[in-house]
């Protein structure tokens, strides 16, 4: 009973079919005709004209993505929990060559306007202080927290005010749209740029990096080879992309997921640190709690000292969500 991280969960079986259907020979890197058809199935996602580049890690989408609108010299505005601050071992320092993250605070590790107005209004336009470049949101939030298109509305608006760059982590993009209900293209906003998630949501080896401006692309994949992810066998990538895709496999695998953390939520509910809006699940526990729910077979990350995260997968198991639910309220 696993509610570690769904980058533990099982790859999807049409991704595995789908790699062994591009075992032949193609061109090496993205020259191949599988790689060559990313841009029109992500145009068709978010009905518009986008450029779809993959890499293999979340951490790479999203330094990569930034790398097209930051300098050396400038900032990004995140949230001080974002992934990019967090989670990514200083990557975005290395990639943007020594651009720095600058630190916002928010409910529920979303920003908001004000939020970003209180970081970037104290800095003085000269040479001495780092100049924002750029925002980087994350759909949904480190806490699950999902943003709705007004919301994100509200902050393209204030990107574009201030001539600042917008980035979307959609790590789990799939899980945000399939709890708000809209259109993919709602849950990404005014974006220039959207790190879209796979390998949570079903994937082994791929995600991609989604540009609304096909322009920005162009520099992007040159750091790409740079960085190291210019595989040279990209269609196994490309593969797996297009089999989340088809037939709209992203989202039913996130409902999936979404539907678990729900099972768990429903009984949990007055523990609950965070109202439940993907497939995380934040919960208050004490040591001796935590300890009484691994005895009894739940595997789970502890959150600080008197919490715990659970986080639901594709393929959890519904009837082990709803035993930990209820397992949870008989504590």
């Amino acid at each position: 009973m696993r509610f570690l991280s769904d980058n533990a969960a099982r790859v999807h079986p049409a991704l595995w079919e789908a790699m062994r259907q591009a075992d032949e020979v193609d061109s090496p890197y993205d020259g191949d005709g599988v790689s060559q058809r990313l841009d029109a199935a992500f145009g068709e996602v978010f009905g518009r004209d986008v450029a779809a580049l993959w890499v293999a890690t979340g951490t790479a989408a999203n330094c990569l993505a930034l790398s097209a609108m930051v300098p050396p010299h400038g900032g990004v505005v995140c949230h001080r929990e974002a992934h990019i601050e967090m989670d990514e071992g200083g990557a975005p320092g290395f990639y943007l060559h020594g651009a720095k993250l600058l630190l916002a605070d928010g409910e529920g590790a979303k920003l908001t306007p004000d939020a970003i107005r209180a970081v970037i209004d104290p800095i003085r336009d000269d040479v001495h202080q780092v100049q924002p470049h750029a925002i980087s949101v994350t759909q949904a939030s480190e806490y699950g927290r999902s943003y709705t298109p007004q919301e994100l509305a509200a902050i393209g608006a204030l990107a574009q005010e201030r001539g600042l760059g917008l980035h979307v982590d959609g790590a789990r993009f799939a899980n945000a749209v399939a709890f708000l209900g809209c259109a993919p293209s709602e849950a990404v906003g005014p974006a220039q740029a959207l790190s879209f998630g796979c390998v949570k949501n079903g994937g082994m080896s791929a995600e991609a990096i989604v540009f609304f401006d096909p322009a920005m692309a162009d520099a992007v994949r040159y750091r790409r080879k740079r960085a190291g992810h210019l595989q040279s066998k990209g269609r196994y990538l490309a593969a797996q992309l297009l089999a989340m895709l088809d037939g709209d496999l992203w989202l039913e695998n996130a409902r999936l997921a979404n539907a678990a953390a729900q099972a768990i939520a429903e009984d949990a509910k007055a523990r609950l640190l965070h109202p439940v809006e993907a497939n995380e699940v934040f919960v208050r526990l004490t040591a001796a709690e935590r300890e009484a729910l691994r005895s009894q077979g739940f595997d789970f990350y502890d959150w600080g000292a008197e919490a715990a995260r659970f986080v639901a997968a594709w393929d959890s198991d519904q009837d082990a969500a709803r035993a930990l639910g209820k397992a949870i309220a008989s504590l």
